[in-house]
């Protein structure tokens, strides 16, 4: 694995997205380039893979894109968690608060054997409510979540004080 390229020169910053005064790492400009999404998927699975995951929980919806390679790199499952409505059949549900309101996340019922290793993957970290909720999501559901693993990590919004197990970030921004 070549360490010495360095991923963020893939990223685009889109200053003023989605409301004035936020930038957004958009990582997009990563996935369109081959070579750097190859890398970029390679590294979070190197590290992923001492966990032993039975199956990676991806949350909506741009989990899904980080979930996916990883789980063929690994050779395990992918457990969705979505947004209310988005799932047939009996689903486990965590409601959880957000800055500005409150959301809920939910997982089939049968998705997960007890006592199964799952890790919870992103694209980003922020303040750390989704992932936290994911994690207790899980655990309500039997999951043994060990670890978390995102493409991005803003540590200046300190998300990673609320996780409780080990949390690997791709690539982090300062501010």
């Amino acid at each position: 694995m070549n360490d010495d390229i360095d991923l963020k020169q893939y990223i685009d910053n889109i200053p003023d997205f989605p409301k004035p005064g936020i930038l957004f790492y958009d990582i997009s400009s990563l996935m369109r380039n081959a070579d750097a999404w190859q890398l970029a998927t390679s590294r979070m699975a190197h590290a992923v893979m001492p966990w032993q995951p039975d199956q990676l929980a991806a949350i909506e919806s741009r989990g899904f894109l980080t979930a996916a390679p990883l789980a063929t790199r690994l050779g395990c499952g992918i457990i969705m968690l979505r947004k209310p409505g988005k799932l047939p059949g009996e689903t486990v549900s965590l409601s959880y608060d957000l800055e500005y309101g409150s959301d809920s996340l939910h997982i089939q019922a049968e998705a997960i054997k007890p006592g199964q290793r799952v890790v919870v993957t992103d694209d980003l970290l922020a303040t750390g409510g989704t992932l936290a909720a994911s994690i207790a999501l899980l655990r309500k559901a039997g999951a043994n979540v060990v670890g978390a693993s995102v493409m991005i990590e803003l540590a200046g919004l300190r998300g990673r004080d609320k996780i409780d197990v080990p949390l690997h970030a791709l690539l982090t921004y300062e501010d």
